[in-house]
């Protein structure tokens, strides 16, 4: 779900060449790689194996990789609105709350 919901609001803001702000966006950057991480961290309690457990770091560390090559493409691309994003929104994990994001902004 949390996948397949992310999509929708970044193939949107990619069509307007936007940053995608919206939805799941919202309270994380990058909602996509976090559940495909939570889906991998989900094999790996179905199918407790020597290959799901030497597995699991590897992949995490490679999407963890990716997207923060993918925000330097975004700063390049789209500069302070996008470092401003990264201040406000934290990447993988979203805040208990709303406020405290917002007393970021402030």
């Amino acid at each position: 779900m949390l996948i397949s919901s992310a999509w929708n609001v970044l193939h949107n803001a990619q069509r307007k060449h936007e940053i995608a702000t919206t939805g799941l966006y919202s309270r994380i950057r990058h909602p996509q790689y976090a559940g495909f991480i939570a889906v991998m961290f989900g094999f790996l309690l179905q199918w407790p194996t020597l290959l799901t457990f030497a597995m699991f770091p590897v992949l995490v560390v490679m999407y963890i990789r990716l997207a923060l090559h993918e925000e330097q493409d975004a700063l390049r691309e789209f500069g302070e609105p996008y470092r401003q994003y990264m201040k406000r929104v934290p990447a993988f994990v979203p805040r208990l709350s709303r406020s405290e994001g917002q007393k970021m902004q402030s």
